[in-house]
């Protein structure tokens, strides 16, 4: 949506991965109804046992109880899939056409749409992960968490054009500056994301409130501290002070490396905000986590090259690609 908004030559070599990837939410969404029989063992205020016991629970159980759970699951499900849906179809449409119609209705999507996706993702996040340890919130989280979907996701798809790019139609319109231009923006990304991070951090550790500051000091306790220090490193300084140097985004072969730390880097900064709210008594790693990532992701992924082959990598007939694109 931001490219459909501002243009640019970064934009076009990387649609049809975004398309392709988008395109695979119905099967997130049928990954969640699993997750609906086990609320209970991921969510304190599913247990009436709990809410009973807790003023905190008991307050919040107007919003945060089964049924508005999951009509807002099913909502912010929706309007994703909708607008994915518009999105694809209107890019398709302007291969086929043309007319500047199919681009002015995505560039008229695509203003809400970046207003609509924060605020969904918002909800959703405040659903799916806040509320798994009851006194902990933040006004910053959700934020965070767009901002590295969006860093994740550039990531993935620097790994992709550099391995699938060369050999394929996008070489056309693939060149140094392209990737420098990807670099520039995972730099953007990887700062905004480490200065979003330091703000949820500074601002909770500074208000040294119990049920706010619980949440850090678990997860700097055991083993989750040597994630935490992994992430500093992997996960920004690294990151930042190599994409600092122009040689660096213009070599593909460095760029995917970076990328691909970034991403891996990014599974585990997942992993560790969501699972010492799972495992109280400190520390833990089960072979279940891995297996199921991988499965789960390999299931993705072969939905996403589906979705990929079924279209030509290089989008035609928006009137500013040729404009984007040297001759």
């Amino acid at each position: 949506m931001i490219h459909h908004l501002t243009a640019g030559r970064w934009g076009y070599p990387i649609r049809r991965f975004l398309e392709a990837a988008i395109s695979t939410l119905p099967f997130l969404a049928g990954l969640f109804v699993p997750i609906l029989f086990g609320l209970a063992q991921l969510y304190p205020w599913a247990t009436l046992a709990h809410v009973s016991a807790d003023k905190v629970l008991q307050h919040k159980h107007v919003y945060e109880n089964t049924p508005l759970f999951v009509i807002r699951t099913a909502v912010n499900f929706a309007i994703w899939i909708l607008m994915a849906r518009l999105l694809i179809k209107w890019s398709a449409e302007q291969d086929t056409t043309a007319s500047v119609e199919p681009t002015r209705k995505l560039r008229k999507l695509s203003g809400p749409g970046l207003v609509i996706y924060p605020m969904t993702v918002t909800f959703a996040f405040v659903d799916w992960v806040m509320s798994m340890e009851a006194d902990w919130y933040s006004t910053v989280f959700a934020l965070l968490v767009c901002i590295g979907q969006m860093l994740s996701a550039l990531a993935f798809i620097i790994i992709l054009l550099t391995w699938l790019g060369p050999g394929s139609s996008l070489r056309e319109i693939l060149g140094k500056e392209t990737f420098h231009h990807l670099g520039n923006l995972l730099l953007t990304f990887t700062m905004l994301w480490a200065y979003l991070a330091y703000a949820q951090l500074i601002i909770i550790w500074s208000g040294d409130l119990p049920h706010e500051i619980s949440w850090y000091l678990h997860r700097i306790a055991d083993g989750w501290k040597m994630i935490a220090f992994g992430l500093l490193i992997f996960h920004f300084f690294g990151p930042f002070f190599l994409l600092l140097f122009r040689q660096t985004k213009l070599r593909p072969q460095a760029l995917v490396a970076i990328a691909a730390v970034i991403f891996i880097a990014h599974i585990a900064d997942v992993w560790w905000e969501v699972a010492p709210s799972l495992y109280q008594n400190g520390f833990y790693v089960t072979w279940i986590a891995p297996v199921a990532w991988l499965g789960i992701g390999g299931i993705w992924l072969a939905i996403f090259f589906w979705r990929l082959e079924a279209r030509q990598l290089v989008p035609i007939n928006d009137p500013r690609f040729v404009i984007a694109v040297p001759a």
